[in-house]
């Protein structure tokens, strides 16, 4: 009793915060109970963790692969029914789940859907669910069923073979099948399957730009119980543009219109693109534009199209502005060590030449209606005006402004989960494998330092004040973010916008990436990382994206010797030429981590879907628990706070708020 005195009374800061807990357990019984629960929880086997990079708006093969747990529902179904079901028939199991909607519809036209059928899918759904929840407790499963049916699902679902209770498991059928709902009750399940088989989801960076809509995954992704995302240099682009960056709200215009995602620019975010096409119609009116002509064969806009034409002067437009914005920011912040990049301003507009890295080029399109040549970075007042509309129409989408509230709250520059290390592009690196610096600010900034720096910078955008000079200074550096030398999501010597636009010399395009991407094949260079973060080097893994794997060219996704995963497998359509393949999942569950090879573009909604190549790349000594993984540590401080609630209430110290059982009520594994 003494001991358990000395733990209420050795902080008297404990007081309020016992206090305000007990509302939660209002008695001894309650605590305890929790307690169990908890300790309970530590003995599970962890669950599964999906890593999907660089989804680029794909939200079609995104969802696929979301619905499917990336081949590892088909796997258990395989495990499960090996010899008891053809392969047709698993295979069709396998739909149902992930698609029950569109393959209900397809099984009633083929006049399939009779009673036998949904009798034998819902006994067969029934025990993939079963085997899905085993790595949970039973409240925690029957939180992701419908509410409707949790009832009836949690019955069958641990239901046990005692010949009685079969005959009351099978009234159970029985009375869905008689009530006409078991399509509806098969929905159920298959959500229930879909969402238990993933346990916690991690975006590495990229769920913006090229693809059609974001917006549709981003949706998604709130509505997912448990999710984090590292931000990828899109994702700060798009936060930018959200916060008011004219520079980046023009990158963002110029990208959606060169990949004509106007379905979603218009519709999905409300983006009012009539000043700029007025303004764009007019200005080039005598214009052909030709070589600003949107790239249209990766998205088909449902609601919103642009003419070709049209769409080649919008583009031209915006490409114009964001030259001159980019001066500006570049001209304000000399900070950032890059006016180099400033090209606008060292045309000779008579000529129709400009000078890059000490060569003069012949510009490929010199007529720049809009340019003064004196002040070529000065907006014309129509390109003002045109700014002024379209920051506010960026600032003022409630959708838009709603999921960059997500992707602040979810997200980070990095994380360190379960032993391992979550970034989007690189830890920039020099080339003898030491870590580069970037100086800012009076500080000398490289590694875990740098990147915290960054993190900070990016909430002072999203949070400061709006306006006030902190807020614009944090706002100008997500810019740099996105384009900067030492930008970790950015990862490149510059970016070559002015040069792929008006040049024809390719040599000037070229864009050298940090030697990181070189040096991540040596395992040592992996080991520094992790070390450097923190994180222990013989067991951690750095998942990464952002640079497409070139499968074809025989790439591996598997760098240092293990150390180190590139998932970006070309999601985006516009890269699955090159790739060969339709993206990567990792998947680290309480046995293994595995890789999952996802086949290119698929033909669209009411395709099959496709499964993945699984390959094991690890498997662990013993099966992972909850115990071992970060989240254990706060379900142990909960336990150790609990204990010192029963303490207090032992001791008198906080009064108990519901009646007590008679006899007296001694917890004696408190201190154990």
């Amino acid at each position: 009793m003494h001991q358990q005195q000395d733990i209420v009374r050795q902080d008297g800061v404990w007081q309020p915060y016992l206090r305000l807990l007990s509302h939660d357990f209002p008695t001894q019984r309650a605590a305890a109970a929790e307690i169990v629960r908890l300790k309970t929880r530590l003995q599970l086997p962890k669950g599964t963790e999906y890593f999907f990079s660089d989804l680029h708006g794909e939200h079609q093969g995104f969802l696929r692969m979301l619905k499917s747990a990336s081949g590892t529902i088909r796997d258990k179904i395989d495990t499960l029914f090996y010899s008891a079901l053809t392969p047709e028939d698993r295979d069709e199991l396998a739909q149902v789940i992930y698609d029950p909607e569109n393959m209900l519809r397809k099984l009633e036209a083929t006049g399939k859907l009779r009673e036998s059928w949904y009798h034998l899918t819902i006994v067969r759904l029934v025990q993939v669910l079963k085997v899905v929840s085993a790595k949970y407790t039973r409240s925690m499963a029957r939180q992701q069923m419908a509410p409707d049916f949790r009832s009836a699902i949690d019955e069958l679902t641990y239901k046990d073979e005692d010949e009685s209770r079969m005959d009351y498991h099978y009234a159970v059928i029985r009375a869905i099948l008689d009530a006409g709902v078991a399509g509806d009750f098969i929905r159920a399940l298959s959500e229930a399957i879909r969402s238990l088989s993933v346990a916690r989801l991690h975006i590495i960076g990229d769920i913006f730009d090229r693809g059609a809509h974001p917006e549709l995954i981003m949706d998604e992704l709130i509505a997912f119980h448990d999710v984090d995302i590292q931000w990828g240099n899109h994702d700060v682009l798009w936060l930018g543009a959200s916060l008011g960056n004219e520079a980046m709200i023009a990158n963002v215009l110029r990208q959606g219109i060169n990949y004509s995602t106007f379905d979603l620019l218009e519709d999905g975010y409300g983006i009012n693109l009539r000043p700029l096409s007025i303004f764009a119609e007019f200005t080039y009116r005598d214009d052909p534009c030709e070589i600003f002509r949107p790239k249209n064969e990766y998205n088909e806009n449902l609601f919103d199209t642009v003419e070709p034409a049209l769409g080649a002067k919008m583009l031209k437009a915006m490409t114009v502005i964001q030259l001159k914005l980019e001066g500006q920011l570049l001209a304000r912040r000399p900070e950032y060590g890059i006016a180099s990049r400033d090209v606008l301003s060292r045309v000779d507009f008579e000529k129709g030449m400009v000078v890059v890295d000490g060569q003069e080029h012949p510009l490929r399109d010199a007529h720049f209606p809009t340019v003064d040549p004196k002040d070529p970075l000065a907006l014309s007042p129509g390109e003002s005006d045109l700014m002024r509309s379209l920051v506010a129409s960026f600032r003022h989408s409630r959708r838009l402004q709603s999921h960059m509230r997500f992707l602040m709250s979810h997200g980070s520059i990095y994380l360190r989960f379960n032993g391992n290390l979550l970034y989007h592009g690189c830890v920039p690196l020099r080339e003898d494998g030491s870590f580069d610096t970037l100086e800012i600010e009076g500080q000398t900034l490289s590694g875990k330092a740098l990147f915290d720096y960054i993190d900070q910078m990016a909430r002072d955008a999203a949070f400061q004040p709006y306006g006030s000079p902190q807020q614009v200074k944090a706002r100008d550096f997500l810019w740099y973010l996105w384009c900067g030398p030492k930008s970790p999501v950015f990862g490149k010597d510059r970016m070559a916008t002015f040069e792929r636009a008006f040049l024809t010399d390719k040599s000037t395009h070229k864009e050298t990436m940090n030697p990181y991407y070189r040096l991540i094949n040596q395992e040592e260079a992996c080991r520094n990382i992790l070390s450097a973060f923190g994180l222990d080097p013989d067991r951690g893994h750095i998942v990464n994206g952002h640079v497409p794997v070139k499968l074809l060219k025989g790439e591996s996704p598997i760098k240092g010797n293990g150390r180190l995963f590139m998932i970006d497998g070309g999601m985006s359509k516009a890269y699955q030429k090159t790739t060969g393949m339709g993206g990567y999942t990792l998947i680290i569950n309480s046995h293994s981590i595995a890789l999952a090879q996802h086949p290119s573009d698929v033909a669209g909604d009411d395709a099959p879907f496709d499964s993945p190549t699984l390959q094991v790349v690890e498997r662990f000594p013993g099966r992972v628990t909850v115990a071992q993984t970060d989240e254990s540590a706060d379900m142990r401080r909960q336990i150790e706070d609990l204990r010192r609630l029963i303490a207090a209430y032992q001791a008198g110290e906080v009064s108990e708020q519901a009646n007590l059982p008679e006899g007296p009520l001694q917890f004696d594994f408190i201190n154990q």
